[in-house]
């Protein structure tokens, strides 16, 4: 049977509406490093998949997977297992605000520096390119946003939520605003959070989000040195 899109999402992705990001090797794929950590394999990698991903990621790479266990082979040092919880959209009240505004490439030095403050998971320079990202600023300030990671057919998800310190309510508007944007393309919102947030598993679920999927990101090092593949780079 085949699997659900959203089991691999981040295959589902670089393999189909963010393929024009993808770097490929073969059956190995991956984000440009400037723009996410994830990498991706099929979802039952082989011998030459993950000799393939060595090559991608270079030696002594770290590397970060998502989506169906998987046992790295020999040569491949796993350095933590992160599990994480995946919440579709279940009837939640997405609705634009009033206060949002788009960011733009002109507003990432601020977004890298709110996104340094909260730590709410990878946002990199070009993060911003895989979607709609949407802020609110007070006084002038950059004080809360929300976006769009990945891109999946027929699925979008919200990320990047996060807000500065006396501003908490204002990353659920900007959420259920991004989440509006979503479906008026006709597509569903979905979205990732680590098992351990317990406060954002019970806000999700207030709103209206279902959990789907209990998933990990596995995080490795790729072997010093790599065997080379019989596969030539690919665009």
């Amino acid at each position: 049977m085949p699997s659900h899109p959203l089991d691999n999402s981040i295959h589902s992705a670089l393999s189909g509406p963010h393929a024009h990001f993808a770097q490929r090797r073969g059956n190995a794929l991956r984000y440009p490093v400037d723009m996410s950590p994830f990498t991706a394999l099929p979802d039952r990698p082989d011998e030459a998949d993950w000799k393939d991903l060595a090559a991608l990621t270079g030696p002594g790479a770290r590397v970060v997977l998502s989506g169906p266990a998987v046992q790295p082979p020999d040569g491949w040092e796993v350095r933590a297992l992160v599990p994480l919880l995946q919440f579709v959209d279940d009837g939640i009240a997405a609705a634009p605000d009033e206060e949002a505004v788009r960011l733009r490439g002109t507003d990432v030095p601020e977004m890298l520096a709110l996104a340094r403050r909260t730590e709410p998971g990878p946002f990199l320079p070009r993060t911003i390119e895989m979607g709609t990202y949407l802020g609110i600023r007070h006084g002038g300030r950059l004080v809360a946003m929300a976006g769009e990671r990945l891109h999946v057919p027929g699925w979008t998800e919200i990320s990047g939520v996060c807000t500065d310190a006396g501003w908490r309510g204002l990353g659920t508007r900007l959420l259920l605003a991004v989440a509006a944007g979503i479906r008026e393309r006709g597509e569903t919102p979905f979205l990732h959070v680590l098992s351990s947030n317990e406060n954002a598993v019970r806000l999700y679920e207030s709103l209206g989000f279902r959990l789907r999927l209990r998933t990990a990101n596995l995080v490795l090092t790729s072997p010093a040195s790599p065997e080379p593949s019989e596969v030539g780079d690919e665009p």
